[in-house]
């Protein structure tokens, strides 16, 4: 992988980008400041072909870290806006190139000149994620640091937020290099012995070999397992809201949001397609999605959102099978049950309408049964009686240490999570090397592919192809 490095001078090498970029960091629309970003090699020189400072400075290269006031003009001289000119030189900057930015007015049309007329003074217009793509390839961030950058632009709620934020720390690279330093230390206790067989080498800090791949693979599997609750805070939680007609869904929507988001009547059919909202629950987001009631019809509108809910159902993370507590169980509940079983959550709705707000005790006992051991909350989405409850089963599924506030390293990365099952899988063929007797220096093959596989994670082993799936995923700006 080519790219550049930081010397012990601290001045960054040419190699990330011999040109210079540029692109609006600022979402298009009104705003009160809309922002250009410039980075690379001639990002000064552009500037001061297109900023003209309101009062002279002093000759020489701007300073850096300080605000000019002044107006970006067109090679002809037209005045295009006022502005400020931020100026960060490489390598303290994000980028660890040279970078300007122009703030401007947050009109649309004039951010979209002002960025035409620095791509007419020598930049072109950024690619998606390229500048954080140079600020890794410059040494700055590794990769998972990286991808945690996006993730912290997306972050929805307080605790997505804090678990991207520990991701862009650095907490998870922390403890993958921290594998992979035992790896090495592994690696180099064997091969010492080979090629040494006369000398006595000392035994390896973290005991016989086989002992410390077990360890590594026990360390490997705790952080896959963070993968499933990393992935909701990044991502939401997918909980889609299932039943027949008129069981309560849309007010069961309505009361998790706590607004009168979709219309309920009493007229079966009245969904005709799928309602998603985003709600924080508790710092988790969570993607409600309220589905067509469903059953056999011959209207050709309704039978079509019958087959979106369908689809809705393969894809969610939970589902909440809505029934009717009052009304009791029918075939097509049965079916429903079946179908969705493994991802279940049983809303029993409507308790305002049973005697003592509870389930008859042979309605209960055939919910029981056919949940199969899946969690069933009695709830009222009228009076809002279990929504607590039904509250703290979706968490259980985000949570399943049951912990709400997790200071750990979380893996949100489908990237990252498949490169840590590939080294768990190259340790379980390096424990089958030595659970067969076999010479050690046998195993180290498998050492070194899960040190490769875990280098991806960081980016110390990555390759072009993975650089540019996890950089198309950025917004351009960023």
């Amino acid at each position: 992988m080519a790219g550049a490095r930081t010397d012990d001078s601290g001045i960054s090498t040419p190699g990330a980008g011999e040109d210079t970029i540029a692109a609006i960091a600022t979402p298009l629309g009104e705003g009160g400041i809309g922002v250009v970003r410039v980075s690379g090699p001639g990002a000064l020189a552009i500037a001061g072909r297109v900023f003209r400072p309101s009062r002279p400075g002093p000759k020489g290269p701007a300073q850096s870290f300080r605000l000019r006031h002044g107006r970006v003009v067109t090679a002809g001289g037209e005045v295009i806006d006022e502005a400020l000119l931020a100026v960060m030189r490489g390598p303290r900057s994000y980028t660890r190139e040279d970078v300007v930015e122009f703030q401007c007015h947050g009109g649309p049309l004039v951010v979209r000149r002002v960025l035409d007329e620095v791509l007419s003074a020598g930049a072109r217009l950024a690619r998606p994620g390229e500048f954080t793509k140079r600020a890794f390839l410059n040494g700055r961030l590794d990769l998972a640091e990286a991808e945690a950058v996006m993730a912290v632009v997306r972050a929805r709620t307080e605790a997505s937020l804090r678990a991207a934020m520990e991701g862009l720390g650095g907490r998870l690279s922390t403890r993958v290099r921290a594998l992979q330093d035992r790896l090495e230390r592994a690696i180099a206790q064997v091969e010492a012995g080979v090629d040494f067989p006369e000398d006595e080498i000392d035994e390896s800090p973290f005991g016989p070999l086989r002992g410390e791949c077990e360890d590594l693979r026990s360390s490997l599997a705790e952080l896959i397992a963070s993968a499933h609750t990393g992935k909701i805070l990044r991502h939401g939680l997918k909980v889609v809201i299932a039943g027949r007609p008129n069981v309560g869904k849309s007010s069961l929507l309505n009361a998790l949001l706590r607004e009168g988001r979709a219309i309920v009547t009493p007229v079966p059919g009245t969904t005709r397609d799928a309602i998603e909202e985003t709600l924080d629950l508790r710092g988790v987001p969570v993607r409600l999605v309220d589905t067509a009631g469903l059953r056999e019809t011959t209207d050709p509108v309704e039978s079509l959102g019958v087959e979106r809910s369908e689809e809705w159902l393969r894809s969610a993370d939970v589902v909440l099978a809505v029934i009717d507590g009052a009304e009791g169980l029918n075939e097509r509940d049965r079916q429903l049950l079946a179908e969705v079983w493994e991802k279940a959550v049983v809303v029993a709705n409507k308790a305002d309408l049973l005697e003592g707000a509870r389930l008859p005790d042979r309605l209960g006992e055939e919910i029981e049964r056919l949940a199969g051991g899946r969690p069933v909350v009695v709830v009222s989405a009228v009076t809002g009686q279990g929504l607590v409850a039904l509250e703290d089963e979706l968490l259980r599924f985000v949570y399943s240490d049951g912990a709400e506030a997790p200071e750990e390293a979380l893996v949100g990365s489908v990237r990252v999570e498949e490169s840590l099952r590939r080294a768990v899988a190259a340790l379980d063929q390096a424990l089958t090397t030595l659970a067969q007797g076999l010479p050690e220096d046998l195993a180290v093959v498998d050492l070194r592919e899960a040190w490769a596989a875990l280098g991806e994670i960081t980016g110390d082993t990555v390759s072009e192809e993975i650089l540019d799936r996890v950089f198309a995923d950025f917004c351009v700006g960023k």
